[in-house]
C-alpha cells in the first residue's frame, strides 16, 4: 500500500508554528493548487497560471474554466518544520510531497469535525 501525495501550488498564508499539550511543535500553512480547462474539453491542466504564454492562446479559443482546493499543510519534522516557518511566505510557489492524513477534531462550539492534511 502506498499513501503519497505531489502538489505544486501557492501559499495561502505564511506559515505557524504550534505547540499542543507539551508534544512536538508543528509548522501549519494552506496550499492551493488549480486546474484549469477549457469548456467542452476533457484535458485539464493541472497547477497552470492564467499568465502562461499557452493558457493566453488557449483563452483566445473558448472559455476557461478554473477550480481552486486549498490543502492544509503540516510539517513535523524538525530541520523542515524550522525551515519552512523561518523561509516560506504567502505567495511562494512551493512543492509538496507527503502523504494524507484523515482525521476528526472537536470545534470550539463542541462539534465534531472531519480534516485532510497533507503530512508533508
Amino acid at each position: 500500500a502506498m499513501n503519497r501525495v505531489q502538489l505544486l501550488g501557492r501559499v495561502g498564508q505564511d506559515p505557524i508554528m504550534r505547540q499542543v499539550d507539551g508534544k512536538n511543535p508543528v509548522t501549519i500553512f494552506s496550499l492551493a493548487t488549480n486546474e484549469m480547462w477549457r469548456t467542452g474539453e476533457s484535458d485539464v491542466t493541472q497547477g497552470g497560471e492564467i499568465w502562461h504564454p499557452s493558457l493566453l492562446f488557449l483563452c483566445n479559443l473558448g472559455d476557461i474554466s478554473q477550480k481552486t482546493t486549498w490543502h492544509r499543510i503540516s510539517v513535523f519534522r524538525p530541520g523542515l518544520r524550522d525551515v519552512t516557518y523561518q523561509y516560506v511566505k504567502k505567495g511562494a510557489r512551493l512543492y509538496v510531497e507527503g502523504k494524507i492524513d484523515y482525521g476528526e477534531y472537536t470545534d470550539k462550539n463542541n462539534v465534531r469535525r472531519q480534516a485532510t492534511t497533507i503530512i508533508a
